[in-house]
C-alpha cells in the first residue's frame, strides 16, 4: 500500500478509537507510533515515542500554558470574577438584558486573565446565573449567553489554543495574541447587540435590574482594581513588547498571587486548590500535545497533506472557496468533536495548505481558533453547553435554544474575519514591526 493509503486508514482507526472512547492523547500517539513503524522502522517509531515527550515538555513558548492558567486559577479561587460581575452589573444591568449583557463583558474582561474557555464559562455560570434567575431571565437566554460568552476566552489573549496553535506549526504566539483582541471585541459586542435587540423586543426575556447612583457606580471599582490592573499590564507588556508571552504568564501569574495575598482572599487551601487544578488541566494538555506531535510526524511521512495540496491544487478552485471548504468542514466536525481534537487532528493536514495557497498563517490561526469556539456551542456535542447545563441544570435542548441567536452571530462574525483579514493582521503588524 502507498504511504497515503496508509494515512487515509490511520485516519479511519484514530476516528475509530475517539468512538469508543480512547482518550485523544493515548489515541493520536498509538496511531502515529503504529504509523511509523509500518512507513518507516521499529527503531525510528520508538526514537520519535521516546523524544517526543521531552520536546514538548522542555518547549519554552509551551510554558507559557501552564503560567496563564495558575494566574486564572489563582483569581478564580480569590473570588474577584464575582467583583468583575458586580461592576459590570451595577453599570449596565438597569438596561433591557442588562444582566446577561453584563455577562457577555465580564466574560471579555475575565478572557484577558484566561487561558480555558470552559473555566470562564463555569465561573460565570456559577456567578451569573443565580442573578439571572434572580430577575426572572427566561432561562434559555441566560445560559445561552453565558455558554457563548464563555467562547470569547478563546479569543482574547491569553488563549490555550492559540499557543498549542502556534507550537504545532511554529507561528509566534505573541503576534497570535495581539491578532486576537480586534476580533474578541467585536464578537463580544455582536453578541451585546443581539441581547439587546432580542429584549428590546420581548422584554420578558430579561427584565431590567435596580439602577444603582454614579457614586455606587465608581465605587464598584474600588473591589476589583487589581484584576484590572493586571490585565492592563499583561495586555499592555504584550503589545508594546515589554514581554514575551512567557514572561507576560509569569507576570500574571505572580501578580495574581501577591495582589489575592495582600487582600487577604488567598489562604493556604485556595492555593494549593489552585496549583492542582494547573497540574491537572497543564498535564492533559502536554498529553494531548504529545499526541498530536507523534501523530503529526505520521502525517508528514503519510504525504496526505502534501497530496492534499496537489489534489486542491488540480480542481482550481479559488483560494476563497477553498477557505469555504475547510469552514464547512469545521462546522461538520463541530458537531461530534471537541475543540481540541478538531486542533490537533486537522492543523498538521490543513496549515501546510492554506500557507501553500498563500494565506497568512497569523490569519489562519485566527480563524481556526474561531471556528473552535463555535464547535464549543454546537449542538449535539459542545463542551461548554454540557458545563453550563451541569450548573444550571436546565434541560439541555433548554441551552440548545439559547445558543442558536449567538450561533447566528458568529456565521457574521466569521465572514467578517474571512472577508477582511485586516481585523485579525492590523494590530500585529503595528504593534510587532
Amino acid at each position: 500500500m502507498s504511504p497515503i493509503e496508509i494515512g487515509i486508514i490511520g485516519l479511519l482507526v484514530l476516528f475509530g478509537l475517539f468512538t469508543i472512547g480512547v482518550p485523544i492523547s493515548a489515541a493520536m500517539a498509538l496511531v502515529g507510533f503504529a504509523g511509523l513503524w509500518y512507513l518507516i522502522s521499529k527503531d525510528a517509531a520508538i526514537i520519535k515515542m521516546g523524544l517526543t515527550p521531552f520536546e514538548v515538555v522542555c518547549n519554552w513558548d509551551l510554558a507559557t500554558l501552564p503560567l496563564f492558567i495558575l494566574l486564572a486559577h489563582v483569581v478564580f479561587a480569590s473570588g474577584f470574577s464575582g467583583d468583575l460581575y458586580n461592576l459590570a452589573s451595577k453599570w449596565v444591568g438597569h438596561l433591557p438584558g442588562g444582566i446577561a449583557m453584563a455577562t457577555i463583558g465580564v466574560c471579555a474582561g475575565f478572557s484577558a486573565v484566561s487561558a480555558s474557555a470552559v473555566a470562564c464559562a463555569a465561573t460565570m455560570g456559577m456567578v451569573a446565573m443565580p442573578e439571572m434567575r434572580k430577575y426572572n431571565y427566561d432561562p434559555a437566554l441566560a445560559t445561552g449567553c453565558i455558554a457563548a460568552g464563555g467562547t470569547i476566552d478563546v479569543l482574547i489573549p491569553p488563549s490555550g489554543p492559540f499557543i498549542i496553535y502556534g507550537i504545532l506549526t511554529g507561528t509566534s504566539i505573541g503576534r497570535l495574541f495581539i491578532a486576537g483582541i480586534v476580533p474578541g471585541i467585536i464578537q463580544a459586542i455582536f453578541y451585546i447587540i443581539i441581547i439587546y435587540i432580542r429584549c428590546k423586543r420581548n422584554p420578558n426575556l430579561g427584565p431590567a435590574g435596580p439602577k444603582y447612583s454614579l457614586k455606587e457606580k465608581v465605587a464598584a471599582f474600588g473591589s476589583c482594581g487589581e484584576i484590572i490592573g493586571l490585565i492592563l499590564l499583561v495586555l499592555g507588556g504584550l503589545m508594546v513588547g515589554w514581554f514575551t508571552p512567557t514572561e507576560a504568564g509569569a507576570v500574571g501569574a505572580f501578580g495574581a498571587i501577591v495582589f489575592t495575598i495582600f487582600r487577604r482572599r488567598l489562604n493556604w487551601e485556595k492555593f494549593k486548590s489552585a496549583l492542582i487544578n494547573t497540574l491537572l488541566t497543564s498535564g492533559m494538555i502536554y498529553g494531548i500535545l504529545i499526541g498530536a506531535f507523534i501523530f503529526k510526524y505520521f502525517m508528514a511521512v503519510s504525504t496526505i497533506p502534501f497530496g492534499l495540496i496537489d489534489f486542491v491544487s488540480g480542481l482550481r478552485l479559488p483560494p476563497l472557496a477553498v477557505i469555504g471548504c475547510i469552514i464547512a468542514l469545521y462546522m461538520i466536525l463541530g458537531t461530534f468533536m471537541e475543540e481540541a481534537s478538531m486542533m490537533v487532528l486537522t492543523i498538521p493536514i490543513l496549515f501546510p495548505l492554506v500557507v501553500g495557497l498563500g494565506f497568512d498563517p497569523i490569519w489562519f490561526g485566527i480563524l481556526t481558533t474561531r471556528m473552535q469556539q463555535i464547535a464549543m456551542i454546537s449542538p449535539p456535542v459542545g463542551i461548554t453547553m454540557f458545563v453550563i447545563q451541569g450548573i444550571s441544570k436546565e434541560p439541555i435542548t433548554t441551552v440548545y435554544r439559547g445558543v442558536i441567536p449567538f450561533l447566528l452571530c458568529d456565521l457574521v462574525h466569521v465572514a467578517l474575519v474571512v472577508f477582511v483579514p485586516a481585523i485579525s493582521l492590523f494590530l500585529p503588524n503595528i504593534m510587532m514591526q
